[in-house]
């Protein structure tokens, strides 16, 4: 503190080998009110610091005396100013003997921040003290806001990149324990009352509150924000405040920064615990206004594409056949199962398709390049041409020829890839022609597996399709039509790839749910594509 322009509560190490002036010096420091620690060489002020540093207590300047027996005063402050955490310990020298300005030159080179000729004037050297203490803090101030600042950039950099409303919230209060240094929860709340919340690393995931302490917040979120505009700080005391958002069972007065999202729709809350309504650092609070109002500014793009990504799966769900559909075919059984993408919003051109033709069941599983509206649309005229020309056309070579005349007549830049298959239920013979697609995996009960030797150019291209391949499913063989974003990774061979769904379809369970179910659990996580898989097999 300072009192009419001094300072107090400071404490002065004081480095010299003579007991004489260690006591001179320390007489003069405790009568200006500071606190003294003597030691009488470099090792010992060594030892004592490190001592300090361990329990937090470091003195706030040094007095070292330039000619120690052990060491030089100038190798000691080499050494303080060498290790991290004592670095910004200010350094002033002193010497008895008169010295050449080359000497105070060396003091300061060496990471000093005064040099003092001895005896001197009580109020000189008082002065000097003050004045080494001031220009610490005040870097070690400067140094603070940078690191907090930096702290801030580097979260809002975070907040940015989360990729759900949930990782926002994580990402925000993990930022707000950092800049408070205390434990934290950031909550979003969506427009239809969702509420996402998250908490800092050092917060157990284990015994948060439960449903009814997040309704609570919800309901006091919605209250607090009412006609609110801009940024509302506010304090919300232990009554009325859950109990264990920041630590598990404890009751905790809560600080909150309050902002609505950029339409004004969506609260966004940090919040940390507080006693009562002591005032709180305000530099720091500062800062959690500012991240507050980035944490909304990126709540909300996220919060759209969540309603965004729901308008356009169900969409694109209702342009697919639904599964009990497929389950009313003679002599098939068939299962399907279609994943989104886990990053994509838009609606993608994966398709499966199983019908009734004149010679039996056509299937097949296809993908239009690309994901937009016009991708799924396109997707949705191949799904009805399709069924269009099954009803006078079986030949599977012949319905990829048509469809791809149909592309090059109706959409001239779009390709697409698909496979197609035409099973005799009662003999198991199967064509299969494949226009770029991924070829059809037959799954033995003698658990191997191989992909039939189909293959042919994109839909599209306006190339000749060759003729079908044919082969034999015997009753208790498997069927597997997928689309490649089952496996298909960046910077992995596709031929890789799939080798491992070979040998995934060859060691799963027999039946089509088991089939589906492992080849989604070995491959189907966070993946960058649609999924669309199609598994058939013969019941009599």
């Amino acid at each position: 503190m300072d009192v009419d322009g001094k300072l107090t509560d400071t404490t002065v190490l004081v480095v010299d080998d003579r007991a004489a002036n260690r006591y001179a010096m320390g007489t003069v420091l405790r009568r200006a009110g500071h606190q003294v620690v003597p030691v009488a060489t470099g090792g010992e002020a060594l030892v004592e610091l490190d001592v300090r540093l361990r329990k937090g207590i470091l003195p706030d300047v040094a007095l070292v005396d330039v000619d120690l027996p052990d060491m030089s005063g100038f190798e000691l402050c080499r050494r303080l100013k060498s290790r991290p955490h004592m670095a910004g310990l200010p350094v002033v020298h002193f010497s008895a003997a008169a010295v050449a300005p080359g000497d105070r030159c060396h003091g300061l080179d060496a990471g000093g921040e005064a040099y003092l000729t001895v005896p001197a004037e009580p109020e000189e050297i008082q002065a000097v003290v003050r004045a080494a203490v001031r220009a610490a803090r005040l870097r070690a101030d400067d140094q603070a806001v940078l690191r907090r600042l930096t702290l801030l950039s580097e979260t809002i950099v975070a907040i940015q990149a989360a990729r759900s409303p949930k990782e926002l919230a994580d990402a925000a209060a993990d930022g707000t324990a950092r800049l408070t240094g205390g434990p934290a929860t950031v909550f979003v709340l969506s427009p239809d009352d969702e509420l996402f919340c998250g908490t800092s690393r050092d917060r157990t995931s284990l015994a948060l509150p439960d449903d009814g302490a997040h309704r609570s917040v919800a309901a006091l979120l919605r209250r607090l924000t009412r006609g609110q505009a801009g940024v509302h700080l506010t304090t919300v005391p232990a009554p009325l405040w859950p109990t264990g958002f920041f630590r598990p069972g404890v009751q905790h007065d809560a600080r909150l920064a309050l902002v609505l999202t950029q339409d004004g729709k969506a609260p966004v809350c940090l919040a940390t615990p507080t006693r009562g309504m002591r005032r709180v650092d305000p530099e720091a609070e500062a800062l959690v206004v500012r991240l507050a109002q980035a944490t909304a500014l990126a709540a909300e793009p996220l919060l759209m594409y969540r309603v965004e990504r729901h308008v356009a799966l169900t969409l694109q769900h209702s342009f697919l056949p639904q599964p009990h559909r497929l389950r009313n075919l003679p002599g098939l059984d068939v299962e399907v199962r279609y994943v989104p993408a886990s990053s994509q919003t838009e609606i993608g051109g994966d398709f499966y398709v199983a019908l009734r033709t004149g010679d039996g069941v056509l299937t097949a599983v296809g993908d239009v390049v690309g994901h937009s509206l016009e991708a799924a649309t396109v997707m949705v005229e191949i799904r009805h041409a399709l069924r269009a020309y099954g009803v006078d056309e079986s030949d599977p070579s012949v319905l990829a020829g048509r469809l791809d005349r149909m592309l090059q007549r109706y959409h001239p830049d779009v390709t697409a890839t698909v496979c197609l298959a035409l099973i005799d239920p009662a003999t198991g013979r199967t064509r299969i022609a494949n226009a770029g697609h991924i070829p059809p995996l037959v799954i033995r009960d003698t658990q191997t597996a191989d992909y039939a030797e189909a293959d042919g150019p994109l839909l599209g291209l306006g190339l000749p399709h060759p003729p079908p391949t044919e082969l034999v499913l015997e009753p208790t063989d498997r069927l597997l039509m997928v689309t490649d974003g089952l496996i298909e990774t960046r910077g992995t061979d596709l031929a890789a790839s799939m080798e491992h769904l070979r040998a995934a379809a060859a060691g799963a369970l027999s039946g089509l749910d088991a089939l589906c179910d492992t080849l989604l659990a070995c491959f189907g996580d966070d993946r960058e594509d649609d999924i669309a898989l199609l598994a058939l097999q013969r019941t009599n």
